[in-house]
């Protein structure tokens, strides 16, 4: 038996909020909608994975999600003018990220990083 994927799902009453965070800023592609669910993401193989954690490093709260991007100083500029607010960072930390946090329209903790 092998794991083939891992989704993270959040309750909503609102799935077409997810829409401008997810799609327009961050550049998901809508994979599968059925109306009552949309999932996004992209073409690429993307590894399973899940993480436990007692703290979300540097003493942060540990995020709902984390997003690993290919410019985060890019993301982060869409979120702010996107009016998204920024919770923690940008902050380079010792263990070879950069990042930030900001909330998604459904109040999740979205860890947003970009490895050196």
């Amino acid at each position: 038996m092998t794991v083939k994927r891992i989704v993270a799902n959040v309750a909503t009453t609102d799935v077409s909020a997810a829409r401008r965070f997810y799609g327009d800023v961050l550049g998901l592609d809508i994979l599968m909608d059925h109306g009552w669910i949309a999932t996004y993401g992209n073409h690429e193989r993307m590894a399973v994975q899940v993480s436990f954690a007692e703290q979300g490093g540097a003493d942060t709260p540990v995020p709902d999600l984390s997003i690993e991007v290919d410019d985060v100083d890019a993301v982060l500029a869409a979120m702010k003018k996107a009016g998204f607010a920024i919770e923690y960072g940008p902050a380079d930390e010792p263990w070879g990220v950069r990042r930030f946090f900001v909330r998604d329209p459904f109040g999740k903790l979205i860890n947003i990083l970009q490895h050196d």
